[in-house]
């Protein structure tokens, strides 16, 4: 497998575990809608939250929460759409992003609450 890979995927662990001791619940990982993908969906209390999980070794170029663009978010809020229709879901949503770096044996977990809203 891949190296960029072995470290997306280390990554979405070390979120999932993160979100788990912060109190949410995790309903979904790698949940699919066509081409889109949502790395996590949880409940926060009474909310749904979209998760992103972004996972580098490096923040030499840039910090890891900007590479969800604004194309990326596109594809999140298109893949949240379908996730609350087919669960009738009619609460609050929010999409959050969670930005790892792991390196030298030590991982930095930074979560974005509310890290971008949908448009019109």
């Amino acid at each position: 497998m891949a190296e960029h890979i072995q470290l997306g995927q280390k990554g979405e662990e070390l979120a999932r575990i993160f979100l788990i001791k912060k109190g949410f619940k995790i309903l979904h990982t790698n949940w699919r809608f066509g081409k889109d993908e949502v790395d996590i969906i949880a409940e926060d209390g009474k909310e749904l939250v979209i998760v992103e999980v972004k996972t580098r070794s490096t923040n030499y170029f840039c910090e890891p929460e900007y590479a969800v663009t604004k194309q990326k978010q596109k594809f999140l809020i298109r893949a949240a759409n379908s996730y609350i229709e087919k669960y009738d879901y009619f609460g609050e949503t929010r999409f959050d992003i969670v930005s790892i770096i792991i390196a030298s044996g030590k991982n930095h977990i930074h979560h974005i609450e509310d890290a971008f809203y949908p448009t019109m």
